[in-house]
């Protein structure tokens, strides 16, 4: 029996699929959650033999700007009108609240897996695969990065400079929203130090901003789907562009570096698979990102100080939300000593 208080009422769901003629067949569409559901919400829909992705986003209050399900549809069809043959092929978006209590879109499964915690076998058995993925992964930025950014601009998606300005300014507008959210239900927001320290250093060191770009704003590997194939993995899809915009492309390169530990290193909150052997060094990343871009990477400390601190204030949110009541994913609870961690490594990556 259909639940409309669910993340994805089926009945609803059906009849939409119905009226715009996707996934024919008769009964109620099957509806699995995919992934761990730290963001927008991700569902794999099955009806007649056929399927499709649905993504909505979370339930409880929301960060302004946040979890934009319809802006993320255009920025992949754009992508995809650029020539961008990764980006997930969308076939249906829905703006308003009118079917599941939240806009959201569905778009076509690509083939492959998502690698999180642990290594499927044809990467747990391979170093040479191992090496080749990451390096693809490098390439595939850099393949982002060479998609005509005009259109975006164009269509209101991001401006074509003033980014690393604008991106500190949001960022510390998101922290002093949390703040004054929890202000106004009668608590009290936690002191982070770290963030203070982090946040002057970051505007002290504000660089020069480079050629804009198309930016994904969350690339890492579990934002790719990897596909086993005879001649070697290969990257099917590049998901979750919800942060998506125009600016520095090297914004996404230290984003992709915070998440890429090498052997004996490791990153707060995650079990990341980088260190096994094989992988490529973050030296090799961004040797394989320029090669793509034909573009200087520079001194990335700032931008890979400004991801880690970043995904801290995200995750903070994600923490008051669960404290509220509003979440009951068992990370959240992580995060109580967690963003202070995330916050201590930007300091430390800073030299703040």
């Amino acid at each position: 029996m259909s639940d409309p208080t669910a993340p994805v009422d089926t009945a609803a769901l059906g009849a939409w699929l119905d009226d715009v003629g996707l996934l024919p067949g008769a009964g109620l569409p099957e509806v699995t959650a995919l992934g761990e559901g730290h963001s927008n919400l991700t569902f794999l829909v099955r009806r007649g033999g056929a399927e499709l992705v649905l993504r909505r986003p979370p339930r409880g209050p929301l960060l302004p700007t946040a979890h934009d399900v319809v802006r993320e549809a255009r920025v992949m069809g754009l992508l995809s009108a650029g020539g961008f043959s990764q980006a997930p092929v969308v076939r249906g978006v829905v703006d308003d609240d009118s079917v599941l209590g939240a806009p959201f879109y569905v778009m076509e499964r690509s083939p492959g897996v998502v690698v999180r915690e642990a290594l499927p076998p044809f990467l747990a058995d391979d170093a040479s695969a191992r090496k080749a993925v990451g390096l693809a992964l490098a390439t595939t930025l850099g393949e982002i990065h060479r998609v005509d950014w005009r259109p975006f601009v164009e269509a209101g998606i991001g401006k074509p400079s003033g980014y690393l300005e604008r991106q500190l300014r949001r960022w510390v507008g998101q922290r002093e929203g949390i703040q004054a959210a929890v202000a106004a239900a009668g608590g009290s927001a936690r002191e982070l130090p770290d963030y203070d320290a982090v946040r002057d250093w970051l505007r002290a060191h504000l660089p020069d901003e480079s050629e804009p770009a198309v930016v994904h704003g969350d690339y890492k590997l579990d934002n790719v789907i990897v596909e086993p194939t005879a001649g070697g993995p290969r990257i099917s899809a590049v998901v979750d562009w919800e942060m998506a915009t125009v600016g520095d492309p090297r914004a996404d390169l230290g984003y992709l570096l915070s998440f890429w530990p090498e052997p004996g290193e490791s990153v707060p909150l995650a079990e990341l698979v980088t260190t096994a052997e094989g992988f490529p060094t973050r030296a090799e990343m961004v040797a394989a990102w320029e090669a793509a871009t034909g573009r200087d990477a520079g001194d990335t400390r700032w931008f890979v100080a400004l991801a880690v601190w970043k995904l801290a204030i995200l995750l903070e949110a994600s923490f008051h939300r669960w404290l509220a009541g509003m979440a009951d994913d068992p990370f959240f609870a992580r995060l109580d000593e967690g963003v202070p961690a995330l916050l201590a490594r930007a300091r430390e990556i800073a030299g703040a």
